[in-house]
């Protein structure tokens, strides 16, 4: 008796894993992708206002606001794909490490949290005071922080008002703070 039901729990169980299994591929069939040269058409992925190899080279091509956020959004990608190289490489280490030198990683990993918590702060702050867009980088050296250029520039004004922001959310006095506009 005790045989047969322990069969009966098996087949249950065996017939609700085909089910989902069965289920799962009806679903996913009805999302597949279309062919990859339909999928990778350059009409869809370069948009109008980007320069495609070939056309002419002429400036009229690009548009300036796009290329200010191509760079913001290039710069970001870049810092990310770093520290995420950077972090990986730490948990590594102390994968393969003992104690003392998984203090010393534990440590690097903050400073590495801390630094990109600083950095998105600054940024959202100087965003919020009515600047189109910035990245701050933090390095040794001190602060970087890159800010899309207004009308008429960035004046003596807006440099006090970024530079303020980066003192109060950061260890930097003046001298180590570099304000970069970008066109």
């Amino acid at each position: 008796m005790k045989r047969w039901k322990k069969n009966l729990v098996a087949g249950a169980v065996l017939m609700t894993v085909c089910a989902g299994i069965y289920v799962n591929w009806l679903y996913t069939e009805e999302q597949s992708v279309a062919n990859l040269t339909d999928t990778l058409n350059s009409d869809k992925l370069l948009s109008s206002d980007l320069m495609v190899m070939g056309e002419d080279a002429g400036a009229d091509n690009l548009n300036s606001e796009t290329t200010v956020t191509d760079y913001f959004a290039a710069v970001r990608l870049s810092r990310q794909q770093a520290r995420d190289s950077a972090v990986g490489l730490l948990q590594e280490a102390m994968a393969y490490s003992d104690t003392a030198e998984n203090t010393q990683n534990n440590a690097k990993l903050e400073s590495i949290v801390g630094t990109a918590l600083c950095e998105a702060q600054i940024e959202s702050l100087v965003i919020a005071k009515g600047y189109t867009d910035c990245v701050a980088y933090i390095s040794d050296d001190g602060i970087s922080v890159a800010v899309a250029a207004p009308e008429g520039g960035l004046v003596q004004k807006d440099v006090a008002v970024i530079a303020d922001i980066v003192m109060t959310q950061s260890e930097y006095g003046l001298e180590n703070i570099r304000v970069v506009e970008v066109q």
